[in-house]
């Protein structure tokens, strides 16, 4: 008898981006019903500016309700309030910002990078020791590449490297197509706020879309 296929790695999971947050109750009240909704893994937090005091306030009333339905929150930026918040990590932007936060957030904290324009830029935020690398996020600008480039680099990505990668994606078929190219996570964030049925209707319609495109992709994996 052949053996049960077995997909090259498991199924992606979500990793939401909070819309910029001033007041956090809202958010902090609906959270644990999202959380538990779909298989989300980590939590990007986006801080209005304001001064630090306030920020480490708005972080520490996010941390319980994220971490404590097993995910990981992260800060958008502003490293040096990761450990005064309680958060788990930082998402930084380029290499440069990875190389000045790995001190202060090594080993015990999470440090991802996006900001990646070249081939080049990704090994070297690898080789750094970022904890994952995010591909397709708009830029200054608002720019962002096309999903078939973001595509590519991600199944580029998975087929030759070790950490995990993200892919940023924008719509419920970019969730999808990313799913299928090889990414370990998928980023969601605006198109899962503005849904006009609701967040958590969308996370759980990303969710079943990234599992169902990878199985798709990967679930034909050769019998032994």
């Amino acid at each position: 008898m052949a053996a049960k296929p077995v997909p090259p790695h498991p199924a992606p999971r979500l990793y939401l981006a909070t819309p910029e947050v001033d007041d956090p109750s809202q958010l902090a009240e609906s959270l644990p019903g999202l959380l538990a909704a779909a298989d989300v893994a980590a939590v990007l937090v986006r801080l209005k500016p304001t001064d630090q005091r306030t920020m480490i306030t708005r972080i520490k009333a996010l941390a319980p309700p994220v971490q404590d339905a097993g995910a990981a929150l992260l800060i958008d930026g502003h490293v040096e309030l990761v450990a005064r918040g309680g958060a788990d990590g930082a998402h930084l932007s380029g290499i440069a910002a990875l190389e000045e936060a790995l001190p202060s957030l090594k080993p015990d904290r999470i440090a991802g990078v996006g900001g990646l324009t070249t081939r080049h830029d990704s090994m070297a935020a690898g080789e750094k020791g970022a904890d994952y690398v995010l591909f397709g996020e708009p830029d200054a600008q608002g720019e962002r590449p096309s999903t078939e480039a973001i595509a590519e680099r991600l199944q580029w990505w998975d087929e030759l490297f070790e950490p995990p990668c993200v892919g940023f994606a924008g719509s419920l078929d970019e969730a999808a197509e990313f799913a299928a190219a090889g990414a370990d996570f998928v980023l969601v964030g605006d198109f899962i706020w503005a849904d006009p049925r609701g967040a958590k209707a969308a996370l759980i319609e990303a969710d079943q879309a990234i599992k169902q495109a990878h199985q798709a992709a990967f679930g034909k994996a050769r019998a032994g």
